[in-house]
This record gives C-alpha cells, sequence and structure tokens, in this order.
C-alpha cells in the first residue's frame, strides 16, 4: 500500500548491457521479471518509459519461462539482446548457482535456450535463411549505396557491401528506410579483424539503429557460413556503442554469444 492506501504492484527491473563486457558500451536491454501476466498496455508503456531499444518480460512462474519483447513501440517477435539480458539475471538473481541452462517460451518464435559456457552466454536461435532478392530502391535511396546483393529473412533484409569502412560510414536516410516492409535491415561487410560487421537500422519499429543486434544473427551467421564456409564465426556490430558477438552454426541452430554488464537494477512502481 502506498501513502494513500492504493496498492501498488512492484516489479523488479534491472539494465543490461548484453554483448560487452563495459558498461556504456553493447547493447542496453531493461528486463522486468513478472509472477502474473500484465496487459499487453502496460508493458508497451513501461517499455516506452523505459526507451530503450527492447524491454524483455519474463514470467518466472511459466515453465519455460515465458519471455516477451517490446520496442517503444511494438511487440516484435523475437530480441537476442534483450533474452541474452534476461538469461543474465536469471543465472545471477533467480538460478542456483550451479545451473547452467535457461530456457525460453516465446509466442512466436517456440522454444529458445540459454546457456553460460566459461564468462560467456550463448543463445541458442533457429537460423533464418536468407533468400537472395531484386535491389530494392527504397534501400538504394535509403542507404545512399547500392548493396552487392540484397537478400531476406523472415523479419529483415539484408544488404551486402564489399568493404567494412562502408559499414562504419554509412549514414542512413531513416525516414526513407522507415518505408520498408520488414522489421528492420542489415547491411553487412567482410571484417578486417573479425570474419564479418554489421550495423542494424529500424526506424519502422521505433529504433533507429540498434547497437548490437541478436537476432539479426540468426540471417548473418548462414549467410557468411555460405561465404567463407566457417561454422565459427566472429563479428562486430559497428554501431557507436559497438559490440561483439561469438558465432556458430550447428545444422539449422545458431549459437550467439556474448558477455554482459549489469547497469542499474530497481523496482517499477504501479499503482
Amino acid at each position: 500500500m502506498n501513502k494513500k492506501g492504493h496498492s501498488q504492484l512492484k516489479l523488479p527491473i534491472y539494465f543490461i548491457d548484453a554483448f560487452t563486457e563495459n558498461v556504456f558500451q553493447g547493447n542496453p536491454a531493461a528486463v522486468v521479471i513478472v509472477k502474473e501476466n500484465l496487459t499487453v498496455a502496460s508493458m508497451q508503456s513501461i517499455a516506452s518509459e523505459n526507451n530503450l531499444s527492447e524491454t524483455a518480460y519474463v514470467n518466472i512462474t511459466a515453465s519455460p519461462y515465458l519471455i516477451r519483447w517490446f520496442t517503444p513501440t511494438v511487440e516484435v517477435d523475437l530480441c537476442g539482446h534483450a533474452t541474452l539480458a534476461s538469461a543474465r539475471v536469471l543465472f545471477d538473481d533467480y538460478l542456483p548457482s550451479d545451473c547452467s541452462q535457461v530456457i525460453f517460451n516465446s509466442r512466436k518464435r517456440g522454444t529458445l535456450t540459454a546457456f553460460k559456457k566459461g564468462d560467456l552466454i550463448y543463445l541458442d536461435f533457429p537460423t533464418d535463411q536468407p533468400e537472395e532478392v531484386e535491389q530494392n530502391k527504397v534501400i538504394v535511396d535509403g542507404l545512399g549505396e547500392k548493396p552487392v546483393k540484397t537478400y531476406r529473412g523472415e523479419d529483415d533484409y539484408l544488404a551486402v557491401f564489399g568493404d567494412e569502412e562502408i559499414i562504419r560510414t554509412m549514414t542512413p536516410d531513416f525516414k526513407m528506410l522507415s518505408q520498408l516492409d520488414s522489421r528492420g535491415l542489415i547491411i553487412t561487410a567482410p571484417g578486417k579483424e573479425v570474419d564479418f560487421v554489421s550495423r542494424f537500422f529500424s526506424p519502422q519499429s521505433g529504433v533507429n539503429e540498434d547497437p548490437v543486434t541478436g537476432s539479426a544473427y540468426t540471417l548473418m551467421i548462414p549467410y557468411w557460413h555460405g561465404i567463407l564456409g566457417k561454422t565459427k564465426l566472429a563479428a562486430r556490430q559497428l554501431s557507436f556503442r559497438s559490440g561483439h558477438v561469438e558465432c556458430e552454426l550447428i545444422e539449422d541452430r545458431v549459437l550467439i554469444g556474448g558477455k554482459t554488464a549489469r547497469y542499474l537494477e530497481g523496482e517499477i512502481l504501479i499503482q
């Protein structure tokens, strides 16, 4: 009860920087732990208030744990970095110290697994196979550069370029890219110090540029495996916060690995 006698719901919340070992780098995600289902309106309002690229809600009374993800404006079907952040919170605060695996159930993508290996957490996600498509005028105009090739996955477009520096210096027209009929647009190229580099733009989902996009690697890992012939790959996302991702292809699954850094923990108070 608060001072006015009204009941108050308190929800634990954590801010975790994913795919980095340092705060203020990688991709920040909010993780909200719930023991009963919230309304979609409440989840969207909290995500909007957090104003991070993703807020994950984990219902710890469900088995497996039910997970949902919201940007500041919409619910999305899958989010890698917020799942990585959720796994870190569960491993550190809610599971026995000898537990090395956590299983999530998602509404649209089924069962998702995260496990600890050394100081990294790996996500075990289904692959998203890229299919080559014709050059898209919105992509070309929105990027100001013509990709070598363009592909489409279940959620995103994948635009391939030949040089890392093109990816690093790209200055998109986000208003133009918001017209795309997809969750977002990945741009990628071979890396100089890693196997490949990328950036991710999603203005149509309320996030102009996502710092490190775990779910995008479900599409990029199969693509770069086909180009490089490697099942284990190292990647870097070249956003202003940057982030390092360890990748592995195992048949029709991908492992997406990264470190995390805890920035904040507290409580949400809802009347």
